[in-house]
């Protein structure tokens, strides 16, 4: 759900390496990392349900936080770590995400993949009374899920916008970062939309399950969302400085230490 090439692109080691992997390798690390986002994620929904809500929001909330921490890691450094197809087009959209060689709808269709396949797994693991939808689906009207998915995802791109495709940011901590706003997003909307703000994540359940209640909402919200935030993060932080000149001088450094 980052972008972390992004700040590879800066040095010409970093460019080295980011020629030398192979759109196919980015592609099975999208739907790996997908599918391990969403197996993770819903697991813990599906058991919780199953288990007299042993698991409870704020667990479900902290199992999706560090998923999404813990695969940013992992594969950040070799797809950028997307995972959702609205991340991938919000990039696309201002050229940090390339266009050419159709590389947006593969991103697409390996991100929907794996979240399939990881639905699907669940569907094996909890059988039985075991097998709850672990999908989301509107707990209110259609326009106050719209606009909760469309904050939420906003909020999220926003931080990615920041943390994980500026140059000036600490890339180091783009992680916990993006890991600790999803928290942050699903232990405050989880209960009204289930907190999807990736169209992968709301379609391979209901694919799975034939669950199409609300689907759109998921389909396009967070697309407009991740879109706004993007547009709005690039107006606002775009300079004409060099990066290097604005992160070596002292009024940026200070602000930097005040802020946190």
């Amino acid at each position: 759900m980052a972008d972390l090439n992004h700040d590879a692109d800066s040095s010409k080691s970093s460019d080295h390496n980011e020629a030398s992997v192979t759109l196919l390798q980015k592609l099975v690390a999208e739907a790996v990392g997908t599918y391990f986002l969403v197996f993770a994620g819903c697991s813990s929904i599906v058991v919780n349900l199953g288990n007299d809500k042993v698991v409870t929001q704020p667990g479900i909330s902290i199992v999706w936080g560090l998923a999404v921490t813990v695969l940013v890691y992992s594969v950040g450094h070799i797809s950028g770590a997307h995972f959702n197809p609205a991340v991938t087009i919000a990039h696309a959209s201002i050229k940090r995400f390339p266009l050419k060689e159709l590389k947006v709808p593969a991103y697409i269709v390996a991100q929907v993949v794996g979240a399939i396949l990881a639905s699907g797994t669940l569907r094996l693991v909890f059988r039985g009374k075991g097998d709850h939808f672990a999908g989301t689906v509107p707990a209110g009207s259609d326009m106050q899920a719209f606009v909760v998915e469309f904050l939420i995802t906003f909020f999220l791109m926003f931080v990615i916008s920041g943390v994980a495709t500026d140059d000036r940011a600490i890339g180091e901590l783009a992680g916990v970062a993006v890991g600790s706003t999803v928290l942050l997003n699903v232990m405050i909307a989880g209960p009204i939309t289930g907190a999807s703000m990736n169209p992968a994540r709301s379609l391979g359940p209901a694919i799975l399950h034939h669950e199409y209640r609300g689907i759109w909402i998921y389909m396009v919200s967070p697309i407009v969302g991740a879109l706004a935030a993007t547009w709005l993060y690039n107006f606002i932080s775009y300079t004409n400085k060099p990066a290097r000149e604005i992160t070596r001088t002292p009024s940026f450094l200070q602000g930097r230490l005040q802020a946190h």
